[in-house]
């Protein structure tokens, strides 16, 4: 059944409820939002941005998805366009047997094809260190998560249920992140006509909170965190040196974990490091003795660019979280993230003085709102500032009463 004809049976059907909406204009444009009626699959109401409403069919035919215009709401009842809904999606599938109407609902690609689909057209947007992280999720969240279901099959249930199986296998920042990815491409999946649009699982699942964590080294913790860095920068073991290495790093530079472990040795040019893929695009850092001196230590090796090089698997040392976990627990540090080392060097900064536009410009934000977050006193330092003010003022108010 073609478009046209198809149409053709809107017309009649319409007749057939006694309801004409030949004389009514039918609303331009990109519709706001489209709500699906569970009265019939596939019939729903779109929303334009004039406040006008149209009621609609959306039906595969010939392997493509098309949406046909039943009539405004201010013209049909909700009993007529149900009526008419139904009719138009009976003549759509009229002369099917079952084997073409599994056919039929079998033209939306398998979950796995259309994750391959996605990657193919979408991926090639990202950059090369996004890329890479994202390839990450694929390969441990998403790759295996509906191998049974067409990509048009996804609900709310489906979704749901793999949600919580990666928040249990991973922390929440990672599950959203997965969560993100899997959002896009069933938006795409819409775009690109392989599901029905607005029906999108993922509007209805709630990712994880996102909980700004404050948590930064005191004076006397920084110290238990470094006697334990010191003794092992020096272990014979390589790579727990190495690791101790980048953490001592971590916390003189405040540099993110991806801009260390990412670092090539023709990135560091003296007392500076140019970071050429930094979260919010390539920047300058700046090293002190101490930073410089640790570089120092780290041994290079013929034909190898990258800083932080795993010998025994010969290849890029990407994380240190093995190794961090004995750390922290050698420290008396238990759940301390790798990410609170870079919390904790904005949050000496801040306690020392310095600006927060100096703060911002040491950690590479481009938004001063992300800086606030690091600022964080301890009651001493805000009674410290607002005693100072305090004197301040009341001397200027003193001086003007003596004059």
């Amino acid at each position: 059944m073609t478009a046209l004809s198809l149409q053709k049976v809107v017309e009649e059907a319409l007749a057939k409820v006694g309801a004409d909406t030949s004389f009514v204009r039918i609303p331009k444009g990109k519709p706001r939002t489209t709500t699906w009626l569970s009265i019939e699959h596939g019939f729903g109401i779109r929303h334009y941005a004039t406040g006008r409403n149209v009621y609609i069919v959306q039906t595969r035919m010939g392997g493509k998805l098309r949406t046909i215009t039943l009539g405004p709401a201010s013209v049909l009842t909700r009993h007529q366009a149900t009526q008419v809904a139904r009719m138009v999606l009976a003549h759509a599938r009229m002369g099917e047997d079952p084997a073409s109407e599994r056919k039929r609902i079998r033209s939306a690609p398998r979950y796995t094809d259309f994750l391959d689909e996605f990657w193919e057209k979408w991926a090639t947007r990202w950059s090369a260190k996004t890329w890479d992280i994202n390839g990450g999720y694929r390969r441990l969240y998403l790759q295996d998560a509906f191998p049974d279901l067409c990509i048009d099959e996804l609900n709310e249930e489906h979704v749901t249920k793999w949600f919580a199986e990666v928040n249990r296998q991973t922390g929440p920042g990672a599950a959203n992140m997965a969560f993100g990815l899997m959002r896009l491409m069933l938006n795409k999946a819409e775009d690109w006509g392989h599901r029905l649009e607005n029906t999108n699982p993922c509007r209805v699942v709630r990712p994880n909170r996102n909980r700004p964590c404050e948590r930064f080294l005191t004076h006397e913790e920084l110290g238990r965190l470094g006697r334990v860095l010191a003794k092992e920068r020096e272990s014979e073991n390589a790579m727990r040196s190495l690791a101790a290495k980048a953490a001592t790093l971590f916390i003189l530079t405040g540099c993110r974990r991806g801009e260390i472990m990412g670092l090539h040795w023709k990135d560091i040019r003296g007392n500076r490091i140019k970071l050429r893929h930094g979260k919010s695009g390539p920047r300058m850092v700046w090293l002190g003795d101490d930073a410089r001196a640790v570089i120092e230590t780290i041994p290079r090796y013929d034909g190898i660019p990258w800083v932080f090089w795993n010998v025994p698997y010969r290849r890029p040392m990407r994380t240190i979280d093995t190794h961090w976990r004995k750390f922290r627990e050698e420290a008396g540090l238990p759940g301390l993230r790798v990410h609170d080392l870079r919390h904790t060097f904005a949050s000496h900064a801040a306690m020392n003085k310095e600006t927060l536009p100096m703060i911002g410009r040491l950690l590479g934000h481009v938004n001063a709102g992300s800086t606030a977050r690091y600022a964080h006193f301890d009651d001493d330092h805000v009674l410290e500032a607002a005693e100072q003010i305090g004197t301040v003022i009341e001397r200027m108010m003193t001086e003007n009463l003596q004059k």
